[in-house]
Parts: structure tokens; sequence; C-alpha cells
């Protein structure tokens, strides 16, 4: 069992080696895409050899349980430990998602409902605000439309790790958790307009991306197109005075990002350039997975009612994800930001899944 992890130990220690010359370094892209491997390949070998370990523990403690029979409880404890390890292990040889470890670029839009469509995706955007707080993430608001009555038509947050990244073990990185969330969020309940007290469905999509570092794509300013206009909608003096917005149009792809929330055209570029690169990325990781006939979890089409992945029940105090036939009754709790035990249904499923397809 497990013996394909002896051709991962080599691997590692090779790498260890590499990272150990100092020539190596001089390369900073390769030496960080080695020392990403390295971080990857620890938590693996580090319980592999735990589990040989007490494999080993076992037979000795076996041999000593035949001539004094007040070892035999300690072989039972050490059998309890390796089944703990071996579970431990084979989670971790589940195949990764390479972007796990990636910062995110969370959107919400409003969609079927109006302006209480709009409502809930501020009642979205506060969730994953709080959630990212409890679990230590930062975020930063990077462009947004405010609705009338005070939600959200549309706003894009980047969501990432106080060290900036990282993690080593999967189920510990931003998008490793938020990538379950994308995909249409359904919601049932008496709106603020509602004067007949009359429950109402309405929907807001989610689109999750990894968020692109420059090594990830390479961009030709040549094939950019920058527009500038005056921004819209609250905000200081500059507002509606200068053209400070700015959009940005990849002309080989058609994509489009644009930002109008900071004051000065400069910062606009900037941030409407990261969210181009975070789109381009997921472009082209939807592209490749669906050649090799593996398409990627399916997230926002159209912000329909009936493509919806969860439903906000405000009536019942429930919340229900239906692919996982997941549900609770502290609907409140979640929009405070208590998403753990719904995203975790999701990391579960997913792992049995591709534990299954590997065995």
């Amino acid at each position: 069992m497990f013996e394909a992890v002896e051709d991962l130990v080599g691997e590692h220690a090779d790498l260890e080696k590499k990272l150990a010359d100092p020539s190596v370094h001089a390369d900073q892209a390769n030496a960080r895409r080695l020392g990403k491997r390295y971080a990857e390949l620890t938590p693996i070998i580090g319980a592999y050899h735990s589990w040989k370990r007490t494999g080993d523990d076992i037979a000795t403690a076996r041999e000593l349980a035949a001539e004094d029979p007040d070892f035999a409880a300690e072989v039972k404890e050490l059998e309890q430990r390796r089944d703990e390890l071996t579970e431990r292990l084979r989670l971790l040889l589940v195949p990764r998602d390479p972007s796990d470890d990636k910062d995110v670029i969370l959107e919400i839009k409003a969609g079927a409902g109006g302006d209480e469509s709009a409502l809930f995706a501020g009642d979205l955007l506060r969730m994953y605000l709080r959630y990212a707080e409890r679990t230590g993430w930062k975020t930063e608001i990077l462009d947004s439309t405010e609705s009338e009555l005070g939600g959200y038509k549309d706003v894009q947050v980047a969501v990432k790790t106080k060290g900036g990244g990282g993690a080593t073990e999967p189920g510990n990185g931003v998008w490793a958790r938020m990538k379950y969330e994308g995909g249409v969020h359904r919601v049932q309940r008496v709106p603020a307009t509602e004067s007949q007290g009359r429950i109402h469905t309405s929907a807001a999509g989610v689109l999750v991306t990894p968020e692109a570092e420059e090594i990830d794509v390479e961009i030709n300013p040549n094939d950019l197109r920058i527009d500038v206009y005056r921004s819209s909608g609250p905000g200081g003096q500059s507002v509606n005075t200068t053209d400070s917005a700015v959009r940005i149009t990849h002309l080989p792809t058609g994509v489009v990002a644009s930002c109008q929330n900071e004051k000065s055209q400069l910062q606009n570029k900037e941030q409407a350039l990261r969210i181009l690169r975070s789109r381009l990325l997921a472009a082209a990781q939807e592209e490749a997975e669906s050649k090799a006939a593996d398409a990627r979890r399916s997230q926002v089409r159209t912000v329909d009612r009936s493509e919806k992945i969860r439903t906000y029940n405000f009536p019942e105090n429930r919340i229900s994800d239906h692919r996982v036939g997941f549900k609770a009754y502290n609907l409140d709790q979640v929009l405070d930001g208590e998403l753990d035990a719904v995203i975790q249904a999701c990391v579960d499923a997913d792992s049995a899944a591709k534990l299954a397809a590997a065995q």
C-alpha cells in the first residue's frame, strides 16, 4: 500500500538538495516553483514516514505481546493510530487543484428579483466579509455598483491570506475553500419593499476566480484597449468631474474589466488589470480542462433561479446546499459568517468523489 509514495520521497529529497543550492535562487521564478512543489510534498512525506514508523512499532509490539500480554493494549492503540494515518495519507494523496493555495477574486451580481436581489447581494457580501474575518483572511473591495436601496448590483472583492497565500495542505487556502461558492444563490423571504407580507424568491450570482499573479498570465500591452470615463455613483469631490474610471478590454479574447472606485486613474487601472488577469487565468484554465474532458465545476452561467446551488430560506431560518444535500437551521449564523460547516460539506463530497475516481 502507498508504494507510489516512494517516488515522491525521492522527489522531495531531490527538491531539498536543489533548494539548498544558492545558485538555484538566482532564478526566482524557478526557485518559487520548486519551493511550491516542496511545500506540497512535505505534509505527504511527513505522514508517510509516520505511517511507516507506526507499522514497525506494531510489529515490535506484537512480538512483545506474544511474550507479555500486558503489551496487547499497546498493539490496539498503535493499530488505531495506523488506521488514522492511513486515512490521512489517502486524503493527502487526493489529486490536488493546482490553484488551491491562490488568493481569489469574488464577484457578486444581483439577478432575478430587482431591488430585493440587490439587497440579497449585499447580504452575501457581508456574509463573505465576516467569514473572511473569522478565517483570518484579508479583503479588499475592488469595484462596486450600489443600488438605490443600499444593496449591490455588482461588487468585486479580493480575498487573500494574510501571508499572501501558500497553503501547504489541501483545504487551507482561499481558493481551496471559496471555489465552492460559485453559482446561483437563491433567497426566499419577505422583501423590505413588500407591503402585503408575501414571501418572494430572488437570486444573486457568485463568481469565484483564483487571482492570477503576473507570472501566471502574460499580457501584451499591445493587446489592450484602455478607455477612461467619468465615475458615477456616490463618492467624493472627484466623482463626475474627472475621467478617473478605467475600462480595459483584452482584444484577443474580448474579456473586459473595469474599475471606478479609486480616485486616481492610475489606481483604477491597476485594480482593473488585477481583475483582468484573474479572468484570463480562469478562462485559460477552463479551456485547458475542457480539452481534457474534465470540465471545471460549474459556476454562474445565467443568474436564474432554476440554476440554484443553494437556498437561503428566511421564514424557516434554513440554509440548503442542493449539490451535496446539506441542510441546517442556523441561517442567521451563516449570514453572520459561520460558513465553515456549509463549505466543509462541499469539500468532503469533492474529496470523496476524487478518492472514488482514483481507486
